[in-house]
Parts: C-alpha cells; structure tokens; sequence
C-alpha cells in the first residue's frame, strides 16, 4: 500500500505544509543576522568644508543585527495557527486518499473474486449443459428426441461459452488494477491472486442506527472544519493589521580603519532601542483585506455545512444500499434452491417420457442465471459494506484527532 503513488505524493504534501508550519513558528522567535564587511572609499577634497586628516580610507566592520517584533495585538499568532489548520488540512488530504484507496482496493477484490465465481458457476453450468447435450445426441441417433432439441441444448450451450470470454477479461483487469493500486507492475501479482478464493463475508449485521458523530472521524469533513480554522485564523491576521507594530531592535559589533586593531575594546559600538510602526494611511486597504477575508471565512462555513450534509447522505445511501441488497440476495438464495430443484424435476420426467425438452432448457438456463445472480449481489453487499465504511471515514470507531 504504501508504494501507491498518489498516497507518496499526499505525503510529500504533508512534509511541505509541515516546513510551512515551521516557517510561522521561527516568525515568533527573534532574529539575529551576522554581518562583516570591508570598505575602501576616497572622500572628494572639493566637498570637504574643512581639512581632515585621510583622505583615502579603508573600513572595517564586523557585528550583529538583531530585531524582534513583539506580538501584542496576536498577528502571529493567528498566523501560526492558521499555518497548523493548513497542516491538519493536507494532513486530512493524505488521510482522504489512503480511505479511498483502501475503499478501492477492497472494491476490485471484491470484483475479482466474484468473477472467480462467476466463472466456476459458468464453467459448472457449461459441463452440465454439454452432458445433456451428449445425452440428447445419443437419445436423438435412437429415435427418441428430435433434431429440435439437439439444436436447442447446443445453442444453449454455445450462450453459455459464450460468457466466459468476458468474465475471463474482467479477472484480468481486476488483476492488473489490483497491482497498480498496490503499487506493481500489472501483473506482478497475478500468480498470488488467480488462485480461487470466496467472496469475503460480510458481519451478522450493521448497526442501524449509527451516531452522527461518527461522522466527524470522514476526511472530507476534519478537511472542511479545518479549513474554516484557517479562514478564520487569518480574519485575526487581518485585523491585527489595523493596530501598531512594535519591535526591539539591536546593533552592536566592531569597526575600525585598521584591520589589526578591529576586535579591540575601543573598536566596539553598540545601539539598542524599541521602534514602533502604523499603517495610518493604509486603512482603505486594511479594510478591503478585512471584507475580502470575511466573504473567504462565510464561504468556507458554507462549505463545511454543505460537506456535512453530503457525509450524511453518503451514509443513509449506503445503509439502505447494503440493508435492501441483503434481503435481494435472501431473496436470490430461494430462488437457486427452486431452480435445482426445477432442473431435477424437469430432467427426471424427460428421462421418463413424461415432460419436454423445452422444460429441461428452460430449468437450466434459470439455474445458471440465478446462481449468477447470487454471486452478483454477494459481491455487491461486500461493496455496499465497503462503501459504508468509506461513508463513515473508516468505519464505526473514529478515530484519534490529528495531533
């Protein structure tokens, strides 16, 4: 699973927002630039208004710079915060995609191995209809069927045939998604996964009445939230923006035009003092950011609202989806038994002389459609289980909040 490549590239994801997050962390924290610097210069003797002693100079310098905005009205904070929202937002993508990935691999196994027993049953039933087809040659070289039901057994089985073509195509197909899915060349696991398995069975029973709150542990909807965390963070960032900045800065270092005596005591300097900044004349435009944000934060509550309704579709959908297709395969189930026993019946008065060939067909092809059926919706309840535990995000227990 884990070589899947979309899954590797939601990771990737999930490592750049985390270097993001870190980026607004350090813009908490002081900042210290190091600096050295060595400068020749020559002074214009015209522009002097009295004499000095060089003309021609050569300086040197070497110190620090240091400046630390304090965050009294929380602009960085809310940055920082809306920075880990966008983190637990791509964090849910990931988690989005490895759902839907597990959804869809469980999904084309379920399809492959109900192919498999699509193909037994054809097969099975393929063998019992070209027995009988053997048996109404021999009975017909003796006088006691017509050439009529010769052709019929044959052109039922020859509708039998085929079908297996197209089933043998599927399992193929269902063979080669399966690797890609996984991460492997088509192919590559086909040795493991021709062998006939059964469908997976399903659990006695699903709870009918599942807690909404099960809904939260979806991806789509933790990415939503998350989402409207983050509109909201930065309505903060925005209207921190209307009040003063202020910062600590800080200057101390070496400077000298000897070089050898650069780092001596009297070569040092020093300058430290708190400034203040305000976007006075800016706010037409703060303003603007203000409303703009806003509008983003309202949009983003619209669509958290409406991922919710659409999770609690999905998981009425699916309910129903997997309830009903339980009672048709009960149903389907009846309907098998019947039909072996309509095709016992129906070849024992043949042999006897006593019912037609039509009837022996008939009972046949009802059979193996049945049978067909029965597979069709096993595969399809296991879907609608599958599809239920997509629905709810993974299942009944949710799980853990992103850290």
């Amino acid at each position: 699973m884990v070589s899947n490549r979309d899954l590797r590239a939601a990771e990737a994801r999930v490592r750049m927002a985390r270097a993001l997050r870190g980026t607004a962390v350090a813009d908490l924290l002081p900042t210290i630039d190091a600096s050295a610097s060595s400068t020749t210069a020559r002074r214009s003797q015209n522009s002097l208004a009295f004499p000095v002693r060089l003309i021609d100079t050569d300086t040197y310098q070497a110190g620090f710079d240091a400046s630390w905005e304090i965050d009294i009205f929380g602009g960085k904070r809310r940055a920082l915060q809306a920075a880990q929202a966008d983190l637990q937002t791509v964090e849910e993508d990931r988690r989005n995609v490895l759902v839907s990935l597990l959804a869809e691999v469980a999904r084309n196994y379920l399809e492959l191995r109900g192919t498999q027993r699509q193909l037994v049953i054809a097969t099975n039933n393929l063998r019992a209809q070209q027995e009988v087809l053997e048996i109404t040659r021999l009975r017909s070289e003796k006088g006691l069927a017509s050439e009529l039901d010769v052709a019929q057994a044959k052109a039922l089985v020859a509708t039998t045939r085929s079908a297996v073509p197209a089933l043998e195509t599927a399992l193929k197909q269902s063979i080669h998604r399966l690797c890609v899915l996984l991460g492997q060349p088509p192919g590559a696991l086909a040795a493991e996964l021709s062998a006939d398995a059964p469908i997976p069975p399903v659990p006695p029973e699903v709870p009918a009445g599942l807690p909404a709150d099960l809904l939260r542990s979806r991806p789509d909807v933790r990415r939503s939230e998350r989402q409207l965390a983050a509109t909201s963070a930065r309505m903060g960032m925005a209207t921190a923006e209307f009040f003063p900045k202020f910062f600590l800065t800080g200057t101390a270092g070496y400077q000298s035009l000897d070089a050898g005596s650069l780092f001596s005591p009297a070569s040092k300097f020093w300058s430290a003092g708190p400034s203040v900044r305000w976007r006075l004349l800016e706010y037409p435009r703060l303003r603007a950011q203000v409303r703009a944000q806003d509008a983003q934060q309202n949009q983003a509550l619209a669509q958290f609202e409406q991922t919710v309704l659409i999770a609690l579709e999905d998981v009425e959908n699916a309910l129903v989806a997997y309830g009903k297709e339980k009672e048709r395969l009960g149903a389907l189930r009846e309907a098998v038994d019947a039909s072996r026993r309509a095709v016992e019946l129906a070849n024992e008065l043949y042999a006897k002389g006593l019912g037609e060939f039509l009837n022996v067909l008939v009972a046949q092809r009802a059979l193996y459609q049945a049978e067909d059926a029965v597979v069709v919706s096993q595969r399809t309840v296991s879907e609608n289980l599958v599809a239920l535990y997509k629905a709810l995000g993974g299942g009944w227990a949710a799980p853990s909040p992103t850290q």
